[in-house]
């Protein structure tokens, strides 16, 4: 995994062909902000926060929805009430067919107060973000979702570095499963490749870019994306207070 210089996103957002926009958002929101991503949500969007228990959870939703809309409302020149979306037959979000023409393709994921939204012209893509933390049954969840070899790699490393490697062999493999829309049904299927301190690598039939991110302390993440000579730029979400 590799830290990263994470800029400000210029006012004209330009995604050509090759480009894959990686946006990092922090979903901690005053209630002013929270106010303002409600209003751009559609009703069935606020009853999916409505039906979270804890506070906390119901905020990063309407924060990460909100500011979904916010941003692809950017690349679309369109207020972020009026972006529409579809849903794949296991949940994966796409924008409406009415901007088909458009091409844009993305994908979110959120963990604790963090998130990351991947953007792409006429690319298929998956982003995946954890939040390192300890698993109590670590090598149980390994031998059921990991390949016969990733399982023994990480059997043998120390119980800190066994964290580390589990949280980077997840994060690629639901990238691409996300990439796919494919779900997690077939975790065990995607071989990553990956020493500590190299590269991943996706041992899967196909033209496919795997990047592995760092985009915050005690955080992995990955990004899959259809094809090869991808350019990743990195943007900082901020918040218009105007």
């Amino acid at each position: 995994m590799f830290n990263l210089n994470w800029l400000p996103a210029p006012k004209e957002l330009d995604l050509l062909l090759n480009d894959v926009h990686i946006w990092r958002i922090n979903l901690n929101s005053d209630e002013l902000q929270l106010q303002s991503f409600r209003e751009t949500l559609s009703s069935d969007e606020i009853a999916r926060a409505e039906r979270f228990y804890f506070p906390e959870h119901r905020q990063r939703f309407m924060a990460g929805r909100g500011t979904l809309r916010t941003i692809l409302g950017q690349y679309l020149d369109i207020a972020p009430k009026q972006v529409e979306f579809e849903y794949q037959p296991r949940g994966k979000p796409l924008l409406a067919a009415k901007f088909a023409d458009q091409g844009l393709l993305f994908n979110l994921s959120h963990s604790q107060d963090l998130a990351l939204l991947g953007v792409s012209y006429q690319h298929q893509i998956g982003v995946d973000l954890e939040y390192i933390r300890t698993m109590s049954d670590l090598e149980g969840l390994a031998k059921r979702f990991f390949s016969a070899r990733e399982y023994e790699y990480l059997r043998l490393l120390s119980p800190a570095q066994q964290q580390q490697i589990f949280f980077r062999y997840w994060t690629c493999k639901e990238a691409y499963l996300k990439a796919t829309g494919d779900g997690l049904v077939q975790l065990e299927e995607i071989e990553i490749d990956l020493t500590p301190n190299q590269p991943s690598k996706l041992l899967v039939s196909g033209d496919w870019s795997l990047r592995e991110l760092t985009p915050a302390n005690n955080f992995a993440a990955a990004v899959v994306v259809a094809g090869s000579n991808i350019h990743l730029h990195f943007w900082e979400y901020f918040p218009d207070l105007s």
